[in-house]
């Protein structure tokens, strides 16, 4: 799996047009880290699976969410976190993913620019790599499934969230994810567009994607 460094630095977090739950756009400091390129395929997970006995996710022989380079759905937060760990890896933090997501642009609407590709109504979920890249060359940010993140999720957690490695609320019953999902009828969700579910939920639309401290490999 290809790893892609994301600089420390500032930038801005939320959406000043989203709901309230993404507002206010705030000033967030994030330490360097790196994260990877694209979700967890159905590939890796598979190695997973066989080194560890753990049982598959539903929808793990489902016609359509069967091919090896389709990303793994159906993974609860736990699987999510438990693989990350046995990878070497972590789940990326809420502010780590809206700062990779952005791709050093302040402005844009979508991860790679403000357009939405054309219309598409998949049955199931995309090819890994195949939606635009953003300006770290990141894919999958959107159009593919939702994305586990580290954080408990709160609505009014950016009025308080802490100016450097926000790490959200100490406690909570859901947890966040990002990116839009092939299910929705609109996939193409807003860069600062915030999500959550319930951890224990296994849905067809929710995968993982990686991330890892530079300091610690």
């Amino acid at each position: 799996m290809d790893f892609v460094g994301v600089a420390a630095g500032e930038f801005s977090m939320g959406w000043a047009a989203g709901h309230p739950a993404e507002r206010p756009v705030h000033h967030v400091w994030v330490d360097a880290f790196e994260i990877a390129a694209r979700p967890v395929s159905n590939a890796e997970w598979a190695a997973w699976l066989a080194a560890t006995g753990a049982a598959p996710p539903p929808f793990w022989r489902a016609v359509g969410f069967d091919a090896p380079d389709q990303p793994v759905v159906g993974v609860s937060w736990d699987d999510a976190a438990t693989f990350a760990a046995w990878t070497g890896a972590r789940l990326p933090t809420e502010a780590e993913w809206e700062k990779a997501a952005r791709g050093g642009r302040e402005d844009g609407r979508y991860p790679w620019g403000d357009a939405a590709p054309p219309a598409v109504k998949p049955s199931a979920p995309p090819r890994v790599g195949s939606t635009p890249s953003n300006p770290l060359g990141l894919r999958d940010l959107a159009g593919v499934c939702h994305e586990w993140c580290a954080d408990w999720y709160d609505d009014g957690y950016y009025a308080v969230s802490p100016a450097r490695n926000p790490r959200g609320p100490a406690t909570g019953t859901r947890r966040v994810s990002r990116g839009g999902a092939w299910r929705h009828a609109d996939p193409w969700s807003p860069v600062g567009h915030r999500s959550s579910l319930p951890p224990h939920l296994r849905y067809s639309d929710y995968g993982v994607r990686l991330a890892r401290d530079i300091e610690r490999r």
